[in-house]
């Protein structure tokens, strides 16, 4: 971690600014491709994270999501009239519900990363030489440090 006395180089602040631009436009690209299908982006999301097991409860997903708890109330309401998520009393607190996805929203989120897994692959194929591919490789295993 830099100090407070430390410059940060032009070069780093440059990838700091250039990175979570590129980012934030290839998630929010690889969202239109997967979502066609009419849920919303936080929908889609929310459903992504139950459907791996992050959040199981109404209140975690809210923390996972990072929005208030009424907010995550909508979007399982929602996605419960969809039948994607089934909710039931947790036995250990009835206060709570236990949030599972269903079989048509496994379906649905297996879909969904495929189709963008299917687009990355034929757009980094269409647009880059295999020497470029190979250094996109290498920049990722260089990224995988920023988040150890």
């Amino acid at each position: 971690m830099v100090s407070k006395r430390e410059a940060v180089s032009a070069s780093a602040l440059r990838i700091s600014v250039d990175l979570r631009v590129v980012v934030s436009r290839l998630r929010r690209r690889l969202l239109e491709v997967t979502n066609s299908d009419g849920l919303t982006p936080s929908q889609a999301s929310a459903l992504r994270r139950v459907g791996a097991g992050e959040a199981v409860t109404a209140s975690a997903l809210a923390i996972a999501e990072r929005v208030r708890p009424q907010s995550i109330a909508v979007t399982l309401s929602t996605l419960e009239q969809m039948r994607l998520i089934s909710r039931t009393p947790d036995p250990s607190d009835g206060r709570r519900q236990i949030i599972e996805v269903t079989d048509a929203g496994r379906e649905r989120v297996e879909g969904a990363r495929y189709a963008s897994a299917e687009w990355l692959a034929a757009r980094v194929q269409e647009e880059f030489t295999e020497e470029e591919r190979q250094t996109i490789l290498q920049a990722t295993a260089l990224l995988e440090q920023l988040l150890r």
